[in-house]
């Protein structure tokens, strides 16, 4: 599919810390991909959405949404089903 350079997974880390690591892939790279799985998913909108809107003049811009959802298995050995998103955010004038 794609690289593991032009993937970044959003966890716990501040937003803007996300943010900074997205910009620098994106100087070296034409898009990346933010992936991000259950509760993280509302961190991963905000951080593509920071990227699109204050960078704007770079020529930034959000491509591609995927959404879906992964079975995972919880602490207590259950199977449960953990929503997931795949946002691109690619340049828009290279």
């Amino acid at each position: 599919m794609s690289e593991s350079r032009d993937i970044i997974y959003i966890g716990k880390k501040p937003l803007m810390s996300y943010v900074t690591s997205a910009l620098i892939q994106l100087a070296n790279q034409p898009k990346i991909f933010i992936k991000a799985r259950g509760l993280s998913i509302g961190h991963a909108v905000d951080v593509a959405q920071i990227i699109a809107r204050k960078t704007e003049n770079a020529g930034y811009a959000v491509g591609n949404i995927k959404i879906g959802s992964e079975q995972m298995q919880s602490q207590d050995g259950r199977s449960r089903n953990v929503s997931t998103i795949e946002i691109e955010v690619k340049r828009t004038n290279s």
